[in-house]
Parts: structure tokens; C-alpha cells; sequence
């Protein structure tokens, strides 16, 4: 209650003491480009500390006590200005300036003012500040200095998110894959992998992001499927002086050095674009590639070259270039590894796996091309294409007992697996100025992704006194094709009109007007080919690494093993047709944002209407007939964002809205996905959720590199959807609605400090940062809406419990220290960051089973990055320096059972980079 008081008396006082101060506001210009604006200029009261930067429009606005002063306006390369002012209490003062530069090129003026645009956390720091939508960016200048390589890895730096371990997936306030999006240049862009709605964000390198925006807070812009919250990637593009930079490294992992032979399967390249398809009569013929494996060097290399170049085209036009070339590999291992299966809520489990490795090599190439071409002052368009090849080669082993063999302990499971995805992302954009009131901005995209996991086999073996048979039970030993095949176009068109001119020259409100419409399609068909011993060979011995000696064509032949699939063996027509689902969805949507500005408090409002459709049609060994199954909903999504500008550097926000969540094709598709020790099943009779969403933030920007922030938050979400373990022979985990209700609440805190900032010849910096989250969240679980609504049975052990993937408490933080010498012709960076989530839930428990869990633990990385002169740059990085040990439990009323527990180690890498 005291606080409440406390925090209602400062409101007050905040507001009261705004009151009575006066207002500069205005835009500056650039006096030798045609008047265009000047983003991230200086604007300083003479003698005092007051000042601000203007924003990317050129405007600027600050408040100060009444009195005479002398405004000052200044930016690097261009002249200073000193203008004297009167300010008048409750009174507004407009100032417009055009600056001239200062006996520099014109071109190399604007190239320092664009460069640092949104590259910059003090450019990035001011666009949150001054924006009216709630959001947080980082840029390329923090992914830099904290050695961010990866989106995935970048967006866990700011506060409420985390990913989840071994993926590149991303939990936002504790909602996880189908509650958030994915977006490029705000459109947006497909998943690589079936089981997920987005895109694994380990694929996208760093090297070609400009800055990387997290809006968790809804506005009628984004699509209405939100309600953990959007990324939006934005790729770089050419500003400044040509240049041309190339950039060499290694990279290792001290649990791959220790293997002692990191062997993997053979066949495949180095590269990652090998293709492998189902060998020509796969039942009759034993044209499969050597199951043998191939030792490999477990020491990583990286390469990088850029460059990007511009050009004028007329007395106005401008086209620019910017293109990126990579590729990385690297090879990890996962050790002190153990692993089990379905255990029951007295601690039985039907898989217990002593020991578990996992060792793999993984691959991206990434190449990225952007055209800009600026026809003159009002109109732009901007090309981009992106293409990205990944590919993941692993080796699993599981040693120890299961239900239907390794009877003492002695079974072994073998599983190799590679897999590819190509994602190439093509997009025009355009922005067209009219006049001063208006502006048209539209963007189209066709995106296509094609992932493959071709050829993985799995063999399951019994050790026995002589050596190792082969297991026959169904499906025990199997080579399997998937392929996946995803196609969509989208568009987003807006139109901005401002009106309620001031006499300033100000614009008070804007109407924005827009459509946006995606249609996409996805083909997805997997294959399994069993191979089944004869009963007279079950006993036959065989060496685990060469199983070419049983599986050939003699021994196929002479009936020592046949090979079948699901629909039957080689002497049905129809054993080859392949599972498949195919999804279609298609949502087409309008919107009007309403933003005006009284005095200090800026109001959007916005109301979407979307309609869905989502087909899905499948033929899968748990359904061999054709079928479909359509979901079509209509939603109507108001939302309203404030902005209160309680002083020049303190906003209190404002976010109310009405989202919803779709279910995605694998959930809603009947089709088996197979784990070692766990298997998903569909849901076609799964639906879509309604949400709710509230925020409350508060923010203050003491210094141009300083914040400080504290939101409160709240979702309440109409029949939600969880990963659950279903009622099954076999303990399956499929997709349901598991109540009527859920919700979320909880506060974020942010702290930005510049430590020390000693201004010389060789300027020191030692920075800080922290954020902090913490969440409760809670759901109705009702076995009974499950029974009645679908064709499954789940016997929840709690009537309610948490949100899969919400961990209570989520940190990060990080110490920088800055030093600069040789003119600033040289410079070095070190950074310390740690991050730390608590427990989070897996999948909800049922049949008196606990939940299971993954147990909290925390990561602590160093990175140097240091600018040996103009030319030449080196960095160096230690990842995982703490190496945790990371568990998975069940938590059973008797005690935590241990499902998975593994040790990543360290990651060392250096680079060097040289710039032309």
C-alpha cells in the first residue's frame, strides 16, 4: 500500500512539475541536401546538462525552466549554430534549422550521420524513447561487443526472453514457439523445421543484421497470431564510404576435443549441401549408401567477406550495395550424458539409458544481397535477397535398457541423422513521400524453404557375450527420408495522412490505413524402410560399426532380412507412397491505426480484422485414408498503445490489446514424429486460443547511453494450448486445449549505467547492464474439455499448473570496458555477460506422473574484440564458461527423477578481420 501511495505521489509530482517548465521542439535539416532531415544530431542548452539528439525524422523536443538561453545545434562535419531563446512556463517554442557542413564532403557527412542509424545502442536507446509503440532493439554495436553471433542468441539479451537449450527457439515471458512470430523487414518468413511455427533463429548470423527489434507489446501492424511477442529482423544496407572486408577464424569445443573418435557417418560434405534421395527400389534392392562411419578433426573455421559500394544516378537518385558472404562450421559434443524415457509417477521407467552421447557437425551458408535505389528525396525501394543453407550431421548413442530389449542394461541405440535446409527470402520495399502530409509504404515477399532429413538411420542393438546382435522388433532397425517443402508470398501496404496542423508546423495526428495478406503452402512426406531379421538370424552376431556385413544385397537375397514400410512389404503396389500432410493457410487483413498527440500524452488506436483459413490433408500410418481438416476463423483485434511524457527523458506506456494463437499444421496433422525417447502424435481437433494482453511501463533515460525501466504486464489466454502426454500404450505426447483458461503476469526491470567515461586523448569506458524478469502463470487442466473435445484421454495429475517454457526468473547482465589509443585509430573491448533462467516446465504431467522440467542453470561467456589499427581487427571469445551441467526431471511427488543430464563445455574462437 505504501508503495502504491509512493508511486502515486511522484506520478503527480512528475506531471506537476512538467507543467510549469516550457517547450523547445523543431527539425533540423541539412542545408546542402535539398532540406532533408538530420537524424541523431545534438541539440544542447549552452552551460547546462540539458540536452537531447533528434530523432530518424530530424525532430527534437526537450522542456526547460523558463529563462533566457543560448540553444546550441551541432553534428560531427557539419557547422554548430547558437541561437539565443526565451523560454515561457506551460509556453512552446519552435525552432527549425537547416546545418551546412563544415568544409567536408557533403557524401561523407551524411555517411557518419546514417551509419551509426540503428547500428548503435545510443541511436537505438533514442528511437525507444521517442517511439510511441513499446519495444526493445539491439544493434549491431551490442551484438558486436557482447560476441553475438546468432538472432537466437541476440534476442535472450534483452529482457523476459530465453531459448530454449539445444535449439535455436525462443520463450517470451514464458510462451514458447506458437505464441510468438517472426518477422524480416516486417515480413514475414517461414519455419525451417515442421515441428515449429518460426524459424530457428541459430541459423541467421549476425554478420548481416543491422539491428534486431523485439516488439512485445501488439499494435494493429503486426499479424493478430501474437502473444508472446514479434522479432523482427532488419538486414543490413550500404551507408557510407565503399568498402571491402574480409574476415578469417576458428572455433572449438573442448568436449569435441576430448572424444576420442569424433566419428560421424560417412558420405556427406563438408559444406552441408549434400542431397540424398530414396534409393531406386528401396524394398528389392539393397541400393542404400554405407552405414559405416568416418573420423573427423574436431577444429571449426569460419569465413566472411563484405563489401558495399553507392553511386549517384541523376542530380537525385542514388543506388547503393550491399552484400555478405559466409560460411561456418562447427563440431560439438554433448558428455557425462544419461537419458530415460516415459517414468511413471513411482519412478518406473519403460527407457533407462545409462550413458548418452551426442556428437555433430554443423554448417551455414549465408549470403545476402541488398539494392537500394533512392529516385530522390520522397521515394525509395529497396531489394533484398537472403539465402541460407544449414546442415546438421550428429551421431546419438543411448546405452542401457528399455521395454522391449536390452534386457540387463545392454542395449545400444544408434542413430545418425543429417539434416539440410535451403531458406531463400526474396523482398521488394517501397516508400514514397507526398507532400508533407502523406506517405505510402508498401512491401511483397516470396519466401521458400525446403528441409530434408534424408537418409537417417537408426539401429538398435543387444550386447551379448560374443558381441552385438541386431534387435527386429518393428521398426527397431530403419532408414528414413523426410522432406518439407514451404511456399508463401505475402504483402503489407500502409498509407500514412497526417492532420491537425499546429502553428508550428506540427502535425498532431496521423491516420494510418493498411492491408496485409499471406498465403502459404506446405508439403511434407517422410518414408520409413524397416529392416526385419528373419527369425533364424536374430542371434547372429554383428560389428556396430560396420553393419554394411549383415545389411547387403546377399544377405537381402538369401531372406536373412526383408525390408518393409508402413503400408506393407515389396509385394504391395502401395508400400512406396509416402506419408504426407499438406497445409494451406491463407489470412487476409485490414487495419486502422488512429495516433494523436495532446500536449504530452500520445494515444494509437487501432482496430484489425483478420480472416483465416487453415486446410490441413493428410495420409499417415495412423490414418492410411485421405482426409482433411479445415479451421476457419474470423477475429476482430482492438488494441490501444499511450504514451505519457511524464519529463523530457521519463515516459510512462500504456498497452492494451486482443490477440489470438493458431494452432500449427504438425499439431493439428495425425502424423507420428519419432524421438528416441519420446514420440509426437497430432491433434486435428486441436483450436485456436483468444489472448489478452496489458502493459505497463515506465522508463527513464538519464545520459545518451543510460536507462532504466520497470513494466508490469499481464495475459489472460481463452482455451490454451500445451504439450501433454496423452493416454496411450506407448505414453505419446500430442497438442491440446487443456483448459478454459490461463494467464500470466509479471514485471520486467532494465538498468542501463555508463560506470566511468574519461573523456582524454585515450577515452576509457566501463559500462553496465542488467535486466530482470520474473513471471507467474498459471491454467486450468481439465481432463474432462480434453475427452469431450478431441479423440484423446489425459489424466491431468494437477487441476491446474504453469505454462510450458515459463521459467519464474529470467537475468542477464554484462560489464564492458572500453579503451581507445593511437589517435582512436585503435581500440580494444572486453565484455563479461551472464545469463540465468530458473526452472521452467517441458511438458505437464499426467497419471500421476509430475511435470517434467528443465532445472534452471547459467551461462557465463568473455569476449575481446580489439581494433589493432584502421585496417586490421581481432576478437577473441570464450563461451559456457561455467559449464553447468543441464538436467531435465520429473518432478513426482516422491522425488525428482533425472530424465536427461549432459555437460556442453567450453567454446573458444578467434578471428581476424581486414577492411579495405
Amino acid at each position: 500500500m505504501k508503495f502504491k501511495i509512493l508511486f502515486i505521489s511522484l506520478f503527480i509530482t512528475a506531471i506537476s512539475f512538467s507543467q510549469n517548465k516550457g517547450t523547445i521542439t523543431g527539425i533540423l535539416t541539412d542545408k546542402e541536401a535539398n532540406n532533408q532531415s538530420l537524424p541523431f544530431a545534438n541539440v544542447l542548452i549552452a552551460g547546462t546538462n540539458i540536452g537531447t539528439n533528434t530523432d530518424i525524422d530530424g525532430k527534437f523536443s526537450m522542456s526547460v525552466v523558463p529563462g533566457n538561453y543560448t540553444i546550441q545545434f551541432s553534428f560531427i562535419g557539419y557547422e554548430s549554430v547558437e541561437i539565443p531563446v526565451k523560454i515561457i512556463a506551460n509556453q512552446t517554442l519552435t525552432i527549425n534549422q537547416a546545418l551546412g557542413s563544415a568544409g567536408y564532403k557533403l557524401e561523407d557527412v551524411i555517411v557518419r550521420a546514417s551509419t551509426v542509424s540503428r547500428q548503435k545502442e545510443t541511436a537505438l536507446l533514442l528511437e525507444q524513447k521517442n517511439a510511441v509503440d513499446i519495444k526493445q532493439s539491439i544493434g549491431a554495436q551490442e551484438l558486436s561487443r557482447k560476441g553475438v553471433s546468432d538472432v537466437a542468441t541476440a534476442v535472450t539479451k534483452t529482457t523476459g526472453i530465453t531459448k530454449q537449450e539445444g535449439t535455436g527457439n525462443i520463450f517470451v515471458r514464458g510462451l514458447g514457439d506458437r505464441y510468438n512470430s517472426t518477422t524480416m523487414n516486417g515480413l514475414p518468413i517461414p519455419s525451417n523445421d515442421p515441428t515449429k511455427k518460426n524459424l530457428n533463429l541459430d541459423i541467421f548470423s549476425t554478420d548481416i543484421v543491422e539491428y534486431v527489434s523485439i516488439d512485445k507489446v501488439y499494435n494493429g501492424k503486426f499479424y493478430g497470431d501474437f502473444a508472446g511477442g514479434n522479432v523482427d529482423i532488419i538486414s543490413k544496407e550500404h551507408k557510407g564510404k565503399s568498402f571491402l572486408k574480409f574476415q578469417l577464424g576458428s572455433k572449438i569445443n573442448t568436449n569435441a576435443l576430448k572424444v576420442d573418435n569424433f566419428n560421424l557417418l560417412q558420405g556427406y560434405g563438408a559444406l552441408g549441401f549434400t542431397n540424398r534421395a530414396i534409393p531406386s527400389n528401396p524394398l528389392t534392392q539393397y541400393n542404400y549408401k554405407t552405414n559405416q562411419l568416418e573420423n573427423k578433426a574436431p577444429i571449426a573455421s569460419s569465413y566472411n567477406i563484405s563489401g558495399g559500394t553507392s553511386f549517384k544516378v541523376g542530380e537525385e537518385g542514388k543506388i547503393s550495395i550491399f552484400a555478405n558472404a559466409s560460411y561456418d562450421n562447427e563440431f560439438n559434443s554433448k558428455s557425462n550424458g544419461s537419458a530415460k524415457g516415459s517414468v511413471s509417477g513411482t519412478g518406473v521407467a519403460n527407457k533407462n539409458y545409462h550413458t548418452y552421447t551426442d556428437i555433430n557437425y554443423n554448417t551455414n551458408t549465408t549470403g545476402l544481397l541488398n539494392l537500394g535505389y533512392k529516385i530522390n528525396s520522397n521515394n525509395t525501394v529497396n531489394f533484398n535477397s537472403l539465402f541460407i543453407n544449414t546442415s546438421t550431421q550428429s551421431k546419438k548413442e543411448y546405452s542401457g535398457y528399455f521395454a522391449d530389449g536390452g534386457d540387463g542394461g545392454n542395449a545400444l541405440i544408434r542413430r545418425n541423422e543429417y539434416n539440410k535446409n535451403a531458406l531463400w527470402v526474396n523482398q521488394l520495399l517501397g516508400e514514397h513521400k507526398f507532400k508533407e502530409r502523406s506517405k505510402f509504404n508498401w512491401g511483397l515477399s516470396y519466401n521458400s524453404i525446403k528441409g530434408d532429413t534424408p537418409d537417417r538411420t537408426t539401429n538398435t542393438l543387444n550386447k551379448v557375450a560374443a558381441g552385438y546382435t541386431l534387435l527386429s522388433n518393428a521398426g527397431s532397425n530403419n532408414r528414413y527420408f523426410q522432406n518439407l517443402k514451404e511456399d508463401e508470398v505475402a504483402a503489407n501496404l500502409s498509407y500514412d495522412y497526417k492532420f491537425s496542423k499546429t502553428e508550428e508546423g506540427e502535425y498532431k495526428g496521423k491516420f494510418t490505413f493498411g492491408y496485409s495478406g499471406r498465403v502459404k503452402t506446405r508439403n511434407f512426406e517422410a518414408t520409413q524402410f524397416n529392416f526385419k531379421s528373419d527369425n533364424t538370424h536374430l542371434s547372429d552376431i554383428v560389428d556396430p560399426n560396420n553393419l554394411d556385413l549383415f545389411y547387403n544385397q546377399s544377405n537381402l537375397d538369401n531372406n536373412y532380412f526383408k525390408i518393409i514400410t508402413f503400408r506393407g512389404d515389396q509385394f504391395e503396389s502401395s508400400a512406396l507412397n509416402p506419408q504426407f500432410y499438406k497445409g494451406d493457410q491463407n489470412i487476409n487483413a485490414g487495419f486502422l491505426n488512429t495516433e494523436y498527440k495532446l500536449n504530452k500524452l500520445t494515444t494509437v488506436i487501432s482496430l484489425r480484422a483478420e480472416k483465416i483459413a487453415q486446410k490441413i490433408t493428410w495420409n499417415t500410418q495412423l490414418d492410411p485414408i485421405t482426409k482433411s481438416s479445415q479451421l476457419d476463423k474470423t477475429a476482430f483485434l482492438p488494441s490501444i498503445v499511450m504514451k505519457y511524457e511524464l519529463a523530457e527523458k521519463q515516459n510512462l506506456r500504456l498497452g492494451l490489446s486482443k490477440t489470438y494463437t493458431l494452432p500449427q499444421f504438425k499439431e493439428r496433422a495425425p502424423f507420428l514424429y519419432e524421438e528416441i525417447t519420446q514420440v509426437y502424435i497430432g491433434n486435428q481437433k486441436l483450436y485456436a486460443s483468444d489472448d489478452y494482453n496489458l502493459d505497463l511501463k515506465w522508463e527513464f533515460f538519464p545520459k545518451n547511453e543510460e536507462l532504466i525501466s520497470v513494466t508490469a504486464f499481464g495475459k489472460y489466454i481463452q482455451n490454451p494450448m500445451n504439450e501433454v502426454t496423452i493416454n496411450s500404450s506407448t505414453n505419446d505426447i500430442s497438442y491440446v486445449n487443456t483448459g478454459d483458461y490461463g494467464y500470466v503476469t509479471g514485471a520486467e526491470v532494465e538498468y542501463r549505467k555508463q560506470l566511468l567515461n574519461i573523456d582524454t586523448e585515450n577515452s576509457k569506458k566501463l559500462s553496465a547492464g542488467v535486466n530482470v524478469s520474473y513471471l507467474y502463470s498459471n491454467q486450468e487442466l481439465n481432463s474432462n474439455k480434453v475427452k469431450k473435445e478431441t479423440d484423446f484421454e489425459v489424466d491431468f495429475t494437477s487441476k491446474k499448473g504453469k505454462f510450458t517454457g515459463a521459467s519464474d526468473v529470467l537475468l542477464n547482465t554484462d560489464l564492458s570496458f572500453f579503451n581507445e589509443w593511437n589517435n582512436k585509430k585503435s581500440n580494444l573491448t572486453s565484455t563479461l555477460t551472464y545469463s540465468y533462467f530458473s526452472d521452467r516446465i517441458y511438458a505437464i504431467g499426467t497419471l500421476q506422473r509430475g511435470d517434467i522440467v528443465d532445472k534452471a542453470f547459467g551461462t557465463l561467456d568473455f569476449v575481446a574484440k580489439s581494433k589493432l589499427n584502421e585496417k586490421v581487427g581481432l576478437s577473441f571469445l570464450v563461451k559456457n564458461i561455467l559449464n553447468p551441467t543441464i538436467n531435465q526431471v520429473q518432478e513426482n511427488t516422491n522425488g525428482d527423477v533425472n530424465l536427461l543430464s549432459y555437460k556442453k563445455g567450453l567454446s573458444l574462437s578467434l578471428s581476424i578481420n581486414y577492411q579495405f
